[in-house]
């Protein structure tokens, strides 16, 4: 990548977290005042930025503009599937998709793996949000009240043995989601499948999906799962990346 493009690009994943003065633009590129204002001044001519009366910068209007149109580019199951199907490829399990939406979480995606059993989740079908893993992965970093006003239309009712049948109960394993940073459906709605999943965010850093890898318990276990928890962060990362999230 060309020096001044990738200057440019710093500097406005920079002010875009808040207005900077062409001192601290300077610094975070590590070059001379003259540099930074060098850059910013091409930016501004752009449209890119905008100058403050204070001297500070922040993002112009009208990358605000191209930010709006470029949504409607983002297709999340299209940027996603690529990644989905080398994942399922190399695993050789089930790999699903799911999104947050108004009405509760949905399957986005779905790979099956040919000559494997299908499992009955289909795309824009509903998440038992208390038994599956793509729900809590999600659920476990969304404000309380959206949490309560989800859990308040739940129904808890037992699947298997190790279903959760209780709001409390599911708050307290979001906690623990939160904290470990993936989760799991140990066989909660049918006792022969388990699977592990882990969240995807958005441009803002909001967790707006989730990956999980879904296996007959027959062929692997949780534990079986937990070793390929590195490849799945890999994966929702590089997701979460290219839908615009910095770390």
């Amino acid at each position: 990548m060309s020096q001044s493009i990738q200057r440019a690009a710093e500097v406005l994943e920079f002010i875009s977290l808040r207005p900077r003065t062409q001192t601290e633009v300077a610094e975070h590129l590590d070059v001379h005042r003259s540099t930074a204002l060098r850059i910013l001044g091409t930016l501004a001519e752009c449209g890119l930025t905008r100058r403050h009366e204070d001297g500070r910068y922040s993002v112009g209007y009208r990358l605000a503009g191209l930010a709006q149109l470029a949504i409607e580019q983002f297709d999340l199951a299209g940027v996603a599937r690529p990644h989905l199907r080398a994942l399922g490829e190399e695993c050789t399990h089930t790999i699903h998709l799911a999104a947050l939406e108004d009405s509760g979480i949905v399957y986005a995606e779905k790979i099956d793996q040919p000559g494997m059993v299908r499992l009955y989740s289909e795309v824009g079908q509903k998440v038992c949000l208390h038994t599956a893993g793509v729900a809590k992965a999600i659920l476990a970093f969304q404000p309380a009240a959206l949490v309560d006003a989800m859990l308040a239309t739940t129904d808890f009712a037992r699947h298997t043995d190790t279903t959760i049948t209780s709001a409390q109960r599911y708050r307290e394993e979001l906690a623990v989601v939160a904290g470990r940073g993936w989760s799991v459906d140990d066989g909660e709605y049918e006792d022969y499948v388990n699977c592990v999943a882990m969240p995807v965010r958005d441009a803002s850093g909001q967790v707006m999906a989730a990956v999980s890898i879904t296996a007959l318990k027959a062929r692997a276990s949780l534990d079986d799962l937990g070793q390929l928890l590195p490849r799945l962060t890999e994966v929702t990362t590089t997701i979460s990346r290219e839908l615009g999230w910095r770390p």
